[in-house]
């Protein structure tokens, strides 16, 4: 493995890998057919979320739907944006390119987090796990992040350039 490889690019390719096929399909699923797509698994505790709690017309629950698939969207766009910045050398070894993953994984947990509490209120078991599972993989990749120290750059060799005094900077100018 190259050296310049940081913990959290080496996770945050495992995680794109995972979300970005996964969350793409369900958002097109709900693009494609915004009520049946929203009554599928990955997202049927929202739906009944909002058909039994919040008793939302039909067309807002299309509505919901929608912005729910935007926001897959949108994670799975902020992790290819990663990916395709993690190819260029200067931004992977500064760890830039990691701007991206947080804002991937900020949007993701809270998506994440409110299917979870979703799943809890209406009595959803297998939803309740799925969104718990992707909500731990996105934290620990937070975590990760936050715990990593930043990329060290490297100190330029003082022996080789000669320090200037003030007086040789004001008579260059």
């Amino acid at each position: 493995m190259p050296k310049n490889w940081r913990v959290s690019s080496f996770n945050g390719v495992v995680l794109a890998a995972y979300f970005i096929p996964a969350w793409t399909l369900v958002a097109y699923g709900i693009m494609m057919a915004p009520v049946h797509g929203l009554y599928e698994r990955p997202s049927v505790a929202v739906a009944l979320f909002i058909s039994d709690h919040l008793q939302m017309s039909g067309m807002s629950t299309v509505r919901v739907a929608w912005l729910l698939a935007l926001g897959r969207i949108t994670v799975a766009a902020f992790f290819a944006i990663f990916l395709a910045l993690l190819c260029i050398p200067r931004t992977r070894k500064t760890g830039a390119c990691e701007e991206a993953l947080g804002i991937a994984l900020l949007i993701g947990s809270l998506i994440s987090f409110a299917s979870m509490m979703m799943a809890s209120k209406v009595g959803e078991t297998a939803a309740l796990k799925l969104h718990a599972t992707e909500l731990l993989m996105m934290l620990s990749a937070v975590i990760v992040l936050a715990i990593e120290r930043p990329a060290s750059k490297p100190v330029a060799d003082t022996a080789e350039t000669p320090a200037l005094d003030q007086t040789q900077l004001l008579h260059n100018t």
